[in-house]
């Protein structure tokens, strides 16, 4: 595995130097279109879990009102939120939101294929993962992963990180690139955007977690 995630960076790099590249105009446009529309900042900014448990910012294109959070409605964002701006429900809908992510590629702090970032508090703290879920922070965050081709917000938590778990312990360049197809399908046909309900995948216990 190890000679394999140092040809994974590599393929990372270039592949965020090259979709920049040639997303350049998007990366433009769409920064211009946000601010039109509502005041706030263009990027939303937000700690995650990273390599090894480690924090690090990640980077999106802002798609809803400024503090969306602490306006009680939810940590994630649901079908029909009133959060969500209109050129916010678009660039979810098209994932362009995901873009910025390309910098914390350049950057070492995520890869474009690994277990997404999980927020540092939700569905828990780092150190009520068990030992077995904690493999899932042995490789770089993704901007798509295995669960995310899988079912993405629709699946619960605990299923979410047992499949991080099965990357991690397999990951090679086949499966990377089944998964670079995957996402490339939901990617177009524009699925699976929102939860289906403002608290999927939330865990009341610490038993329930460790099913």
């Amino acid at each position: 595995m190890s000679s394999y995630l140092f040809f994974k960076r590599i393929l990372d790099l270039i592949f965020a130097i090259i979709l920049l590249i040639v997303i350049s105009p998007i990366i433009l446009i769409v920064p211009i279109v946000i601010k039109i529309e509502s005041k706030g900042p263009i990027f939303f900014k937000q700690e995650r879990l990273g390599l090894n448990g480690r924090t690090f910012i990640i980077y999106k294109f802002r798609s809803m009102v400024v503090d969306a959070e602490k306006n009680g409605t939810g940590v994630y964002s649901f079908k029909g939120d009133p959060r969500v701006t209109k050129i916010g429900s678009f660039i979810r809908k098209t994932s362009i939101d995901e873009l910025p992510q390309l910098l914390n590629i350049i950057k070492g702090e995520m890869s474009v294929i690994g277990p997404r970032p999980t927020l540092v508090y939700h569905p828990w703290p780092l150190d009520e993962y068990t030992e077995e879920q904690k493999i899932r922070f042995i490789l770089r965050p993704g901007v798509t992963g295995l669960a995310q081709v899988n079912g993405r917000k629709e699946v619960p938590w605990p299923e979410r990180i047992e499949m991080d778990v099965v990357y991690v312990k397999n990951v090679s360049l086949g499966l990377d690139f089944k998964i670079f197809l995957k996402t490339i399908f939901k990617v177009i046909s524009m699925n699976e955007n929102y939860n289906t309900n403002q608290s999927t995948g939330e865990i009341s216990t610490k038993e329930e977690k460790r099913n």
